[in-house]
């Protein structure tokens, strides 16, 4: 018999949930709340929204908002200090990827020490963390249910990947509302890290029946919504189906890892701090194309999600149009760029390929990849 774990946090969903953060801060045991957010979020109201339930309950708070859209080693560093300084006893996130991965890098070094490379690869946080509670803004990261946090090293220049259920938040509150203040294109940008993490997950080495049947919804609705969402920002209906398949695709990942698109994209992030999920657009297809042959059946059922009539095609035709319902998504919603168009240059190439092997991530891509596969699948992307 196969025996796997699965981890969650406990999950708060709907329009209007943000309104449960000061309730849920004081039932994990907070008295002073150290609040990391951005200044994006900041500007669209959001933080003086959670302030406002935080202190209702009676709850002190901090702000920590020096970060930004890859964070970095050193604003981790600062984070932490301040935290400490401040006497905190919880952190709650509201934000994107990057407050939250920083909230949960903050949370490492303020209870175990050192540096974050201490901690990169998979289970080295030995000391419990302080109580966390995650209010994502974006559709994308799946960070308020997962067990990963991923900071840029900048002495390295890549993104370190530091994967442990100690990191796994207490509580995530999920609020579409909060999407409506986000631009079309990071919409379309964090949806494709949203799917990315989806057929990762359903094609991982480390799939099991209960991650399936989350990266495949996100998949579906992904497919069926992201469009809409970037169309129109005050589409709640897509904007609230967009907030679940990012929560449905962060638990997939979380539990299942993902493949060779992140160890790739975490390279590139770390070098010319671009979007990630632009990095992902640019790799994701040329990826697939070279997993295929591992799992042609799962990759058929990845086009069957993404609407594509697989009636009387064989595995291999039907796994193809996956691929090309991909690339078809990727243009339809502007994020069709190749990683030259990004700024990365050929010279780039063998050094990015060499640390991509030493991701986590690359662990449960479905097949084994050389350097020299890496290094073809970057030229394709360019």
């Amino acid at each position: 018999m196969n025996i796997s774990k699965f981890v969650a946090p406990e999950i708060i969903f709907g329009q209007g949930s943000l309104s449960q953060i000061g309730e849920s801060a004081a039932r994990i045991g907070a008295s002073k709340v150290f609040l990391v957010s951005d200044e994006d979020v900041i500007n669209a109201g959001w933080v003086e929204q959670a302030l406002h339930y935080l202190h209702a309950v009676g709850l002190e708070t901090e702000i920590y908002s020096s970060l930004t859209s890859n964070p970095k080693d050193f604003e981790v560093m600062e984070g932490a200090q301040r935290y400490l300084a401040s006497g905190c006893d919880a952190i709650v996130a509201v934000g994107g990827g990057s407050p939250t991965d920083v909230a949960k890098a903050v949370a490492i070094l303020a209870s175990n020490g050192g540096e974050l490379r201490d901690y990169e690869g998979i289970n080295r946080i030995s000391r419990p963390l302080p109580p966390m509670v995650i209010a994502p803004s974006t559709a994308g990261a799946g960070s308020e249910v997962s067990q990963f946090a991923i900071i840029v090293d900048t002495e390295r220049k890549l993104k370190m990947s530091i994967i442990s259920k100690s990191l796994v938040p207490d509580i995530a509150i999920v609020d579409p509302e909060l999407l409506r203040t986000k631009d079309a294109k990071l919409a379309a940008a964090t949806g494709m890290d949203a799917l990315t993490h989806g057929i990762e997950s359903y094609v991982s080495l480390a799939a099991t029946p209960l991650t399936d049947i989350h990266a495949c919804k996100a998949i579906q609705l992904i497919a069926t919504n992201l469009r809409r969402a970037v169309a129109d920002r005050q589409d709640m209906e897509a904007n609230t189906n967009m907030a679940m398949a990012s929560l449905t695709a962060g638990i997939a990942f979380s539990n299942a890892i993902l493949g060779a698109t992140h160890a790739m994209t975490h390279q590139v992030d770390g070098l010319l701090d671009q979007h990630h999920g632009e990095a992902n657009a640019s790799i994701l297809p040329h990826v697939m194309e070279f997993n295929l042959p591992a799992c042609p059946e799962r990759f058929k059922h990845i086009a069957w999600s993404l609407g594509k009539d697989v009636r009387n095609t064989s595995v291999e035709e039907g796994a193809r149009l996956a691929i090309e319902g991909i690339r078809e998504l990727i243009a339809d919603i502007g994020l069709a760029k190749g990683l030259g168009d990004m700024g990365l240059r050929e010279e780039f190439i063998p050094l990015l390929s060499r640390n991509a092997l030493n991701d986590a991530c690359l662990v449960t891509n479905p097949r084994n990849a050389t350097v020299e596969d890496i290094e073809m699948i970057f030229r394709k992307a360019m």
